[in-house]
């Protein structure tokens, strides 16, 4: 696939906020710092596109990015970010958690993980949920070029093996790098996969 064009669309506190059009919505999640602004960004080939942060959670709101005019790349805030106070903690997750039950237009919600570290109890509890509530979803390593191409296989393997403790039937996931643009070509075709199907 293509990104010929994409541009930043609104902000939204509140699901009800969000556009009111029939168009695909592809939503990105992680913990806070995980990279997502910059893996978004290297999809999009469009460096300044989503914000990206020293600072750790720096996303509140729903971001929404208008695709070639046909789709939508959805931006919502990380989860498990402690420095925050216990209110805003709960308001963004019923903020997160309203989005992802109730939008019809979400059709994938990308999990991004570090793929860095061992599976964290926060991600695990995330995915499962997802999996309970029926949500359809790929896992999306991030930082591959930070431990080499083959220590990103073999945790990405072991981090997917964990699942199978209570999955039968494990989600799709991508290993990639915004830095050199690892993965970029199989996450854009999954979702042009995913957007044919829709028009069929």
């Amino acid at each position: 696939m293509d990104i010929k064009k994409s541009e930043f669309t609104i902000s939204s506190a509140t699901v009800a906020q969000c556009p009111k059009t029939d168009l695909p919505e592809y939503a990105f999640i992680g913990r806070s710092n995980v990279g997502k602004s910059s893996l978004i960004n290297m999809l999009c080939n469009h460096k300044g596109l989503a914000k990206t942060s020293a600072t750790p959670g720096k996303t509140l709101l729903i971001n929404h990015f208008i695709i070639n005019n046909e789709w939508y790349i959805v931006d919502l805030p990380g989860y498990g970010f402690a420095k925050r106070s216990k209110t805003v903690q709960d308001k963004l997750r019923k903020m997160i958690e309203s989005y992802i039950l109730q939008r019809k237009q979400l059709v994938n919600l990308f999990v991004l993980v570090d793929i860095r570290h061992e599976q964290q109890k926060i991600d695990r509890e995330f995915v499962d949920w997802l999996g309970q509530s029926g949500i359809p979803f790929a896992i999306v390593f991030t930082k591959a070029d930070k431990v080499g191409r083959v220590k990103a296989k073999n945790n990405a393997l072991a981090w997917m093996e964990k699942l199978k403790d209570v999955w039968e039937e494990l989600p799709p996931y991508f290993i990639t790098s915004s830095d050199d643009r690892t993965g970029r070509d199989e996450v854009l075709d999954y979702i042009e996969s995913i957007n044919k199907e829709i028009k069929e």
